[in-house]
């Protein structure tokens, strides 16, 4: 399934009392579009940060005045754009494929993520929680005490002895470096997040009973933090617009001119949201042998993505073409999924644990937007084509995830423990399957299920913790390098100020490989993205 939207109008601007339209000097347009660049990332960056939770309302806003206030920036007449929400709510993209197909030739790729894409990224996790639990790389699954823990093994609720609160907060620094056709990019931002607040209420059973305790508790935490952005440049030799927008559409084939040389390309990907989770969760001891657990969890999900790709062709013969596209995409929906677990204690120093979280079942609705505007030498006319906002709705069914754990507790000094973790993401799946035929033959066929481990550690000195670990989350592409695979470290500190208070740091850092096929054009190769996280994470706990 194509995101192809019905044209709403072709417009010929006429040139007013700016020169912009007339330009001819290849520099000047260059510093034309590094205005519109920074108007893009003022219109839609700032007010991200600065409102988090509204920022949705605001892409809506931005992305229906956008095509207005960027002929404003060119000094051109404002054009209001139709109100077609209602038209197009809910009409599935195949349908409407055939008559965009007619109506134009000139945008040929989606530079948003695609439906596959985006499932394998609603699928994944970033690995936040309190910073106990990220500074031993979250190996968790046999040890349980842990706010973020019972989202991996709800029977871990069951090993506190009273109750507790904690919450957490979390910056992260991104550095992405980017390469296209040898020419190296680097981009480097930072980010603030409230990540983790939970509790939990345990009681002890006041009869004789073998089930000695139970205990119940609510989690949110951040599943995954969609902020990021890259750019790259470079020239692949293989352009993406060759028609003249004005002599090959007027009937007269003698005229007609082809800019089939390509002197630069550049790509900008910008995106924001938050993937969240509540989670609620019941555990039980039997003797001290066996703990078991079940957890109920809500997802959330908000993404948005704006992309803006450039082209800047010539003909050989002094003719110069200016393509600028940019598309947006904002998904939104909720989940829900549940998980089992058990904990299996056969001796005082020995934990062994078992856990299964179902697939995640989410509702998704999305609007997708798109703007071309095209400048060419040879005219002071500027062509441009507005889209008709397509709305869409659909469904997704996550992989599940098997996690079995060791650990061994080496009295009141310290500990060691293991995580294995296998998702079936074979099984990720998009409905209604009359619709994404071909998307799931992908899924399918395209992706692997994984193998994947967390080890951690950690050592008691007085009112001190030092921990320690380290992960490797295998790919889900079949046919992905091993570099794409994320491998993290961490380390973290614990200060037990008194019997109900304690502060917990945490030190993440993880990197990873992977590719974005902007340009979905035989012989065009993705760009390279190397991708490197740091994150610091503390964390309030409160004991009762």
């Amino acid at each position: 399934m194509l995101r192809v939207q019905q044209v709403t109008e072709f417009l010929i601007v006429p040139p007013m009392l700016t020169e912009v339209v007339k330009v001819v000097n290849r520099e000047e347009r260059v510093r034309v579009r590094l205005k519109k660049q920074v108007a893009i990332i003022d219109l839609l960056l700032v007010p991200l940060l600065v409102i988090q939770d509204l920022h949705l309302v605001l892409h809506l806003v931005i992305q229906d005045l956008h095509p207005v206030l960027h002929l404003v920036l060119l000094d051109q007449a404002a054009v209001d754009l139709p109100d077609q929400e209602d038209k197009n709510k809910n009409i599935p993209m195949k349908k409407i494929l055939l008559f965009s197909l007619i109506l134009s030739t000139l945008v040929q790729q989606a530079q948003t993520l695609s439906y596959t894409d985006q499932a394998v990224l609603f699928s994944t996790d970033d690995n936040y929680g309190t910073a106990r639990f990220v500074g031993m790389s979250g190996s968790f699954g046999a040890l349980g005490g842990d706010m973020t823990a019972v989202d991996i093994n709800p029977a871990g609720l069951a090993v506190y002895n009273q109750g507790e609160f904690s919450t957490s907060l979390s910056y992260r620094d991104t550095k992405i470096n980017t390469s296209f056709y040898g020419n190296p990019i680097r981009t480097n931002d930072d980010y603030f997040r409230f990540s983790q607040i939970g509790g939990v209420l345990a009681m002890n059973s006041y009869a004789h009973s073998d089930w000695k305790k139970f205990a119940v508790g609510f989690n949110y935490n951040i599943i995954k933090d969609f902020n990021n952005n890259f750019i790259t440049e470079g020239n692949s030799g293989i352009p993406d617009f060759v028609d003249d927008p004005f002599l090959n559409y007027d009937g007269n084939d003698s005229n007609n001119i082809y800019y089939e040389n390509v002197d630069n390309q550049f790509f900008a990907n910008y995106t924001s949201g938050i993937n969240d989770r509540f989670s609620f969760s019941f555990a039980t001891q039997y003797k001290d042998l066996l703990y078991l657990g079940a957890s109920f969890a809500f997802q959330n999900i908000n993404y948005f993505q704006n992309t803006v790709y450039e082209e800047y062709n010539n003909d050989g013969d002094g003719n110069l073409l200016d393509a600028y596209n940019n598309q947006t995409l904002s998904t939104y929906g909720n989940g829900f999924n549940f998980g089992l677990g058990a904990i299996l204690r056969p001796n005082q120093n020995l934990r062994i644990g078992a856990s299964y979280q179902s697939p995640i079942w989410y509702n998704l609705s999305e609007r997708f937007d798109e703007y071309l505007e095209i400048i060419v030498s040879n005219d002071n006319e500027v062509y441009v084509e507005y889209y008709d906002p397509n709305f869409y709705d659909y469904s997704l069914k996550t992989p599940s995830k098997f996690t079995g754990s060791f650990a061994y507790i080496f009295g009141q000094t310290g500990l060691i423990s293991f995580d294995y973790i296998y998702q079936s993401y074979k099984n990720t799946n998009l409905s209604p399957s009359s619709a994404f035929i071909d998307e799931n033959r992908d899924l399918s066929n395209g992706l692997r299920n994984t193998s994947s481990f967390k080890l951690g550690t950690e050592w008691r000195y007085k009112l001190l913790s030092f921990r320690g670990g380290y992960r490797l989350i295998q790919n889900p592409y079949k046919n992905a390098d091993s570099s794409f695979d994320l491998t993290g470290y961490s380390f973290g500190l614990g200060i037990k100020f008194t019997r109900y208070f304690k502060l917990d740091f945490a030190y993440d850092n993880s990197t990873n490989s992977g590719q974005y096929q902007f340009l979905n054009i035989d012989g065009v190769e993705p760009v390279n993205l190397e991708f490197d996280n740091t994150r610091f994470t503390s964390t309030l706990v409160v004991n009762f």
